[in-house]
């Protein structure tokens, strides 16, 4: 997906969009781009949802539309969301009940995260020329200090806010109905809250985050490890998974790592901090299984290496998509 962005679909636009001391743009490939205004920074990103079910344990569409664009932008810093726009393709014969659930959802998970829809557009288009709903959102925030995603310095701490492979085996069991022992649930929610308590914990010692989404922890922390130039030791006995989770993945053939999350943020944090950014998530409702799972190192940059007690192996990014329209 990197490849197809960076040699396609933004071919042309990067070196426009080149880092500035008063802007972050398109060639970051971060989360988001941010605009410096006055002291502050202005965080701007946009996502577009086509996730299959569109209703699923521990969410839907209406809800992964605002949670992942409020996360996009608390992940860069920006954990005071301004204000967000929706726009909404529907395919002809969509139930309106459908609809008025989704609007629902929407609403309330605004309310979570402590921002509204101010703006959007509604098109509708012919029966088959797509599935059913897609949603588009963007959102804008402010924040003081922009973290990047390449910020990881060696002796970094890193972070998980909870445990890993929750919404893409949820969706994965929903979809082909799948019959396992024990609850499976996607973990979608805004945690604009939780980094919030992270980032005012440390201090300023939050070097880099990010959300593991498509791709999963794996994909996130390859990227985060070759932007910023270090190695990442990852101690696999230290990251939270459920066992069900872990249960059920086994059974497929997946590996955790690379199964996609939609509440949850990797965080790199300076080391003498790192325990009081755990504590402050660790209070938070949506942070109660947060850990410290690994380090970055100077060897081997750009490289992930997981330590599973018994000896060590590299991770491998994901080469393709386990389960298509995840998000």
């Amino acid at each position: 997906m990197r490849m197809l962005i960076e040699e396609t679909l933004a071919a042309g636009f990067l070196d426009e969009a080149a880092p500035t001391p008063d802007s972050i743009g398109l060639a970051a490939m971060d989360d988001g781009a941010a605009l410096r205004l006055g002291d502050q920074w202005l965080v701007v990103t946009t996502d577009s949802h086509v996730i299959h079910p569109i209703f699923f344990p521990g969410g839907d569409i209406g809800r992964l539309a605002i949670a992942g664009t409020v996360n996009d932008l608390a992940v860069m810093g920006a954990t005071r969301p301004l204000a967000l726009t929706s726009a909404i393709i529907v395919e002809e014969g969509f139930r309106q009940s459908d609809l008025a659930r989704l609007q629902a959802s929407m609403r309330e998970t605004c309310r979570e995260a402590g921002v509204t829809i101010v703006t959007g557009d509604t098109k509708v288009m012919g029966r088959g020329e797509i599935d059913g709903i897609v949603i588009n959102t963007t959102g804008l925030g402010l924040t003081d200090a922009v973290v990047p995603d390449a910020g990881l310095e060696p002796g970094d701490r890193l972070l998980v806010t909870g445990s890993i492979g929750d919404h893409g085996i949820a969706l994965m069991a929903e979809r082909h109905e799948l019959d396992f022992e024990g609850e499976l649930a996607s973990d979608v929610a805004p945690i604009n809250g939780l980094l919030a308590a992270a980032l005012a914990a440390a201090n300023g010692a939050v070097t880099a985050m990010k959300d593991p989404t498509r791709g999963g922890l794996a994909s996130a922390l390859h990227e985060m490890a070759e932007k910023s130039g270090v190695g990442i030791t990852v101690h696999e006995p230290a990251i939270p998974v459920r066992p069900t989770v872990r249960s059920a993945a086994e059974m497929l053939g997946l590996d955790p790592l690379h199964i996609a999350n939609e509440g949850k943020a990797v965080l790199g944090v300076k080391r003498e901090r790192a325990e009081e950014a755990l504590a402050a998530m660790r209070e938070h409702p949506l942070g109660r299984e947060a850990a410290i799972v690994g380090e970055c190192v100077d060897e081997n940059p750009g490289r992930v290496v997981l330590d599973t007690g018994l000896g060590r192996r590299l991770v491998s990014e994901p080469e393709g998509e386990p389960l298509p329209r995840i998000c």
